[in-house]
């Protein structure tokens, strides 16, 4: 199972303070050794050095304003990511409900008027193709396959129909749409009721249009790289604004300092592609295993897969 989403336990202060679940020191930990390295030779070299020549000395007032500066750009760009993730959120949790929705649409408007083997069949059909579009389009939007996950819904001639897909989910919901003819054709589907189960077609399509929106417009690149840049800038060459005031602690502010500014810039980086793997991005195997679970209830199954259940404190 893939990392995704870490879900939080109750837990004391300190518990939460000494957590290395969900933290990106493992991410910005070269960067927090050598800006601390840097600072442990400024200080080294600073008390050996004779006190006439400390006069020389490099004022903190540069790196206050580049360290307001950086802390506001930090702050935007974070809350650009954000902005992102929380959408994905939203689509994701609108998904749910449009497949929801779909499935009682079929269940109810796709009717024959009486009992009808071959009408259960077609549901049965159709709902197991709904489960399978949020697998498809969780796969399309991580980059990948997603045609191995989809055998225990789609037929073998419906999957290899779609290996020659470069959209899955799109190809999916164009046969949800045949489908879908082919049953009014049959009589199966009123005129009056067409316009409903198109719309949710539609809502799939818009899903996942803003997705791939999400998905295929990050944040401009010179401004992510400026950031990074300014940030690297300010914190390796802090020791040497703030050594004269504070001298032996200078590698203890300056990676305390570190660990903010480097920790910021490492979680917009995370946060920007909510749709991903790492342990802050959104679980889209349990929203997908979520719709699943609910549509075949609503085929009367008894026989359901299991909910996706944290691993770690972490769910995917």
């Amino acid at each position: 199972m893939l990392p995704s989403m870490i879900v939080r336990e109750p837990g004391t202060w300190v518990g939460v303070l000494l957590s290395l679940r969900g933290s990106v020191v493992k991410k910005i930990w070269l960067q927090l050794a050598g800006a601390t390295s840097i600072a442990v030779v400024v200080a080294i070299v600073w008390e050996s050095l004779p006190d006439h020549h400390k006069t020389i000395k490099l004022t903190v007032l540069p790196f206050t304003l580049i360290g307001l500066a950086l802390a506001i750009f930090l702050g935007f760009r974070n809350n650009a990511s954000y902005d992102r993730h929380w959408e994905g959120r939203k689509l994701w949790g609108q998904l749910v409900n449009t497949c929801r929705s779909f499935a009682r649409q079929i269940l109810c408007l796709v009717d024959a008027g009486k009992d009808d083997p071959a009408l259960a069949a077609f549901h049965k059909e159709m709902l197991y193709r709904v489960m399978a579009y949020p697998h498809a389009l969780r796969c399309h939007l991580r980059s990948q396959d997603p045609l191995p996950g989809l055998a225990p819904f789609l037929a073998r001639e419906e999957i290899d129909r779609l290996a020659v897909e470069k959209n899955v989910p799109i190809a999916i919901l164009a046969t949800l749409g045949e489908r879908l003819r082919w049953a009014r054709r049959e009589g199966w589907v009123h005129d009056l009721h067409v316009p409903l189960l198109e719309q949710s077609l539609i809502e799939l399509t818009n899903v996942q249009g803003g997705c791939e929106r999400i998905l295929n417009s990050p944040l401009p690149f010179a401004y992510t790289l400026l950031i990074h840049r300014i940030a690297g800038f300010y914190c390796f060459a802090l020791p040497f604004g703030i050594v004269d005031q504070v001298e032996w602690m200078t590698p203890v502010v300056v990676l305390f300092v570190s660990y903010a500014f480097f920790g910021l810039d490492a979680i917009g980086d995370e946060i920007e592609d909510p749709f991903g793997t790492d342990p802050n991005d959104l679980p889209l195997a349990a929203l997908s295993r979520t719709i699943e679970i609910n549509l075949r209830q609503r085929l009367g199954e008894k026989d359901l897969p299991p909910a996706h259940e944290p691993v770690n404190g972490i769910l995917d």
